[in-house]
Parts: structure tokens; sequence; C-alpha cells
């Protein structure tokens, strides 16, 4: 596994260099009672295991043989006690308990972070989307938080989801699914599933990929899934799990390294407290009192269930068969991975990882993330383990960037450009991620012309790659040879659109990348817009996922009408 020095903070402390931000220092600064960040040494993945099961872990590093951890003080007499190495950090801590404030100039956004929105303004933001965009958008209360649905307990939060699809176009289509902030202190994580929203709405009659899309698939997205949490992570702490503070936790000193709550992503009720969690109701990783105890997991497991039928056997060896529909991101930071199940046991892998690391090294083409199912710890109780184990979706945890607080800079120049072509690679491959993964992707889509009168001929061209994955070093995509190619019109070919073939332009399908080309007699088309979907096939048999092009149809002159009829018939009009 690569390893990158986590600078938490790197940014902003450049800007306070420059004095352009003003700071004030924790009252938990580090010292004799605060909670230390250090680099804590395993022999082997058992201990790994059993450590991060108790521990507050930020990073590992299997090759050096060490992870970072936020160390409580009791944590650290516990750790040496065992005789367990560790090395402290501490300029890493000391930056860590550095807050910041809100320049002069922001007016929106977590204070010091005006790229994030917070959940009220993602919230109203959203909801206006709706609004503005009936046809396209519904914005849905599916649950309450913690704090809302606990007698007693502060104001709290509706668990909202957006919904995105075309409902002019009837159904029933597949679902990509995508929650957000399940941890409150991961940041970016809300802000790249709400920017990917709108890049859709925004998208939609201007873009033929995002067109297509919400014309036969739905996206489903809740952007904050512990939304009491995340309000107290927008205040400067550390805050990882919900607010529930009534499982016999006294301590909210985050500062401290252990305070009440509930981490929501091991409290899942598939394969709840079989290890890699805490009884602890102190510790960051305590699974909670029960399997699905907490109103926002239990929020998400009943939206998921209306979106998903059981596609998969009950048995921890039964795959999901491969035309399964549908695909579940779950967004964390960080670590720059691309994790899929199981997560919950070392033991056996998950039944269909060979078709879940397929779909994932396609995301790692795009994100250039280490693609893998063990390259962090074991834990139970996780949400993507429940959205594969009970329903059998292809479910995935991207780990985003390189810190909690993740500065802007690198949000707005790395994060938001690596993943949203990953999402969207997600949101195309929901009909069938299983094979639609193993197909060739489609690139350079053109038409010779885009706007043509009725009647004249066209070509229409592309590119097909079967190359196109990457795993970071774990395990490596075969790769296939260009079957076949074809083309749909103003629908998808398993969604009534009309196919054609295309032709490999040198002659033959022989290569594992192929130019492809067409010729399309536009007599037959209506006039108005069209959208032209073209797909690959691989010596497999499996088709990719589409790419398209708009074509504009125009109504031909009486001239050019009289001169076609006359050419059809064999005769010359001249004037």
């Amino acid at each position: 596994m690569r390893w990158r020095l986590v600078v938490w903070k790197a940014a902003v402390l450049a800007l306070l260099v420059a004095g352009l931000w003003t700071t004030v220092a924790s009252a938990q600064g580090p010292g004799g009672r605060e909670a230390q960040i250090a680099r804590v040494y395993f022999e082997d993945r058992a201990q790994l295991n059993a450590l991060a099961a108790q521990l507050d872990v930020w990073k590992v590093n299997h090759d050096e043989g060490f992870f970072v951890a936020r160390l409580a003080p009791r944590d650290m007499r516990r750790l040496q006690a065992q005789g367990v190495r560790i090395e402290t950090e501490p300029p890493l801590t000391q930056r860590v308990y550095l807050s910041l404030l809100l320049s002069p100039e922001q007016r929106s956004g977590i204070p010091g972070y005006p790229c994030y929105r917070t959940v009220e303004e993602t919230y109203r933001d959203l909801a206006a989307m709706a609004t503005t965009h009936p046809q396209l958008a519904l914005w849905r209360d599916v649950g309450d938080s913690w704090e809302k649905a606990t007698p007693g307990g502060g104001e709290g939060y509706d668990i909202h989801a957006l919904i995105l699809t075309n409902r002019n176009v009837s159904g029933p289509k597949p679902k990509f699914f995508m929650i957000a902030a399940i941890h409150a202190r991961e940041y970016a994580t809300a802000e790249l599933a709400t920017r990917f929203a709108e890049w859709l709405v925004d998208g939609y009659g201007a873009n033929p990929d995002i067109t297509w899309l919400l014309d036969h698939y739905e996206f489903h997205l809740i952007p904050h899934a512990n939304p009491d949490g995340r309000k107290r992570a927008e205040a400067g702490e550390l805050w990882r799990k919900n607010t529930d503070n009534d499982d016999g936790c006294a301590y909210d000193e985050v500062g401290w390294g252990y305070y009440y709550g509930v981490d929501l992503n091991r409290n899942s009720s598939f394969k709840w407290n079989r290890g890699g969690s805490s009884s602890d109701s102190c510790i960051e990783t305590y699974h909670g009192p029960g399997p699905a105890s907490e109103p926002e997991v239990q929020a998400i497991e009943n939206y998921a269930r209306s979106l998903f039928s059981d596609q998969r056997g009950p048995n921890d060896d039964d795959p999901a068969p491969l035309d399964a529909e549908g695909v579940f991101i779950t967004l964390h930071s960080y670590s720059e991975l691309v994790l899929f199940p199981w997560a919950w046991t070392d033991a056996q892998d998950a039944p269909n990882k060979a078709d879940l690391a397929t779909l994932g090294r396609k995301f790692g083409f795009f994100n250039g993330y280490e693609v893998c199912s063990d390259c962090l710890y074991s834990a139970s109780g996780t949400t993507d383990d429940f959205m594969y184990g009970e329903l059998g979706v292809a479910s995935y945890t991207f780990e985003l960037g390189d810190a909690f607080f993740q500065d802007c800079r690198t949000f707005e120049t790395d994060i938001l450009p690596k993943n949203m072509p990953a999402l969207r690679y997600a949101f195309k491959a929901a009909r069938r991620p299983y094979q639609i993964s193993k197909g060739p992707d489609v690139l350079n889509v053109a038409v010779s012309a885009t706007s043509v009168d009725g009647g004249e001929v066209i070509t229409l061209t592309a590119t097909l790659d079967d190359g196109r994955y990457f795993s970071g070093g774990h395990g490596e995509e075969p790769v296939q040879i260009i079957r076949a190619a074809r083309y749909a019109i103003d629908a998808p070919s398993w969604a009534g659109g009309v196919v054609y073939p295309m032709r490999a332009a040198d002659g033959a399908f022989d290569a594992q990348v192929e130019d492809v080309i067409a010729t399309i007699d536009t007599s037959g088309l209506s006039e108005g817009r069209h959208i032209l979907l073209v797909e690959g096939q691989g010596a497999e048999g499996h088709w990719g996922a589409p790419t398209a092009v708009f074509l504009e149809v125009n109504r031909p002159s009486a001239i050019q009408g009289a001169m076609r009829a006359f050419a059809a018939a064999g005769q010359t009009l001249a004037w």
C-alpha cells in the first residue's frame, strides 16, 4: 500500500503564515489529558484488527506495519502496558488542535472551509433543486436523526433523500444509491455528493450521457446520513459518531479522544458486532446497543429495501446473480481507496469478489485510488456490507483525499475532478454492474454533422477500449479483444431503442482498442433532436456501458425534397 504522509491542514497553515486567516488555540490543546496523534505499529493482520476495533484509526500503512491513530491518554497507557510500539506525532497533533474562524470575506459554508456547505445549506440547495426542476428532482423525508427521534433530545434533523430521474419516462429503472457523511467529520463527502447531483440536473438536455441516464435510470442520494454529528464537526470538532448520549458514556470531550455517540458505520444490521467494533460507548467504533439501533441507520436500511429487492441467497457464500441490478457507494474520507466487501471478515471472500473487483478497478481508472477489500482492517456492521450482504447490490466505499477537514484547494483541484468521472461510471453501470464493467468503454463518440436535413447521410464514429482499469497494485484485470459494436437510436438497446451494427474502421475486430464506424441514412428519422448510444462488446460477450451523442434532424426544404425524390427515381432536377 502506498504511504502518503498525512499533513493536516497544510494549505490552511500556509494561509496562517501568510496572515490571511485568524486562529485561536483550542481549549483542549495538546497536553496531559488530551488525545495525541501517533503511529502505532502492529505485527500482523490479527493484531491490526484487534487494535483497530478499539482505536480511532485514520490511516493504515501495511508495507511498514503501522497505522496513524488518535490516542486518548488511557489508550496510550494501555498500549504501552501491552508493549506496543508507539511514535507520537507532536507537529501533527498541534495542527489538529488549531481552530479556524470565518475570514471577514466568508459569508457561507463551514468556517474556514467555504467550499463545503453546512447541513442547512445543503438541504436548502437540494430542496430548491426539486422546486425548480420538478420533472427531474424530488426531495423526500425518509427518516429522523437521533436528536429529532428522541424525546428530550435536541431539535435534530430529518434524514432526506434526493431522487433524480425524468418522471416523464416510465420505469422500472436501474438505480444508483449513494450516501455521504455517515462519519460526521469527513467534510468532503457531502459536498462531492451534492456537486454530482447538481452536475446531473444542470447537464440534463445539454449533455447526451446525462440525458439518457436520467431518462432511463434513477439516482438516489442521502447527502447527510448523520446530520446531528455533522453539526458538531462543523464547529471544528473531530466528531465521528452520531450524538446518541444515553448508552452509558458521560463524556463529550472529543479533544480527549473519547465521547458519546454510536458509530453508524458499525451499527448496520448485517453481521452486527462480529468484530472490528467496540462495546464501549465512549470509543469511536462503538457499535451501539443492538443491530440498527440508531434511527439514522434504520432510515438508510429501510430506504435501501424500498429501492432494491433481495438478489442474494441467505448464506455467506451465496453470490448475487451476474445480472443483479444496482450500485451503492458510501463516501468517506480519508486514504484514497476504493473498498468493497467483505469488511466484516478476513476468513473468507465475498462470493462476488472478482466481479466487485472488476467494477472497482473501473472506478480506480478514473480516481487513481487503490482498489481492494483488505486495505484497512476488519469492521462489522458497515453500510456497504449490508447493501451487498442483504440485497446483493454491488457496494463500495470511496475514501476521499488525505484529511478529514480537507482543504478546499485539494477538494476543488483533486478530489472533485478525479471522482466525478468515477461516479458517472457508477451510474452508467447500475443496470448490470457485475457484467457491464467487464465490457469495453466507449470514447470519442461523434457524428460527421450534428445538425442535418432529413434524408442526409452521416457518419457515426467512436473508439472502443477494453483496458481502462486500475487497482493500485491489487491485481490486474484481463484484457480482451473487442468483438462487436452497435448503436441504438433514442433509447438504450435494452429499453426499446432500435439497434444497428457498427463495423471496425480497419476492417477487423482483433484488438483491445478499436475505432468503429457506421453510416446512417437520416431519411427514416423524425424531425427534431435524436440521441445515438454506442456500445462495445468484449470477447467474453459482455457489453460495456453506452456513450451517447446528440443528432439534430431538420425538415428539408421543398427544393431539397424534390431533388431527393427525383434522385430516388433516377432523374436529374435542373434549374
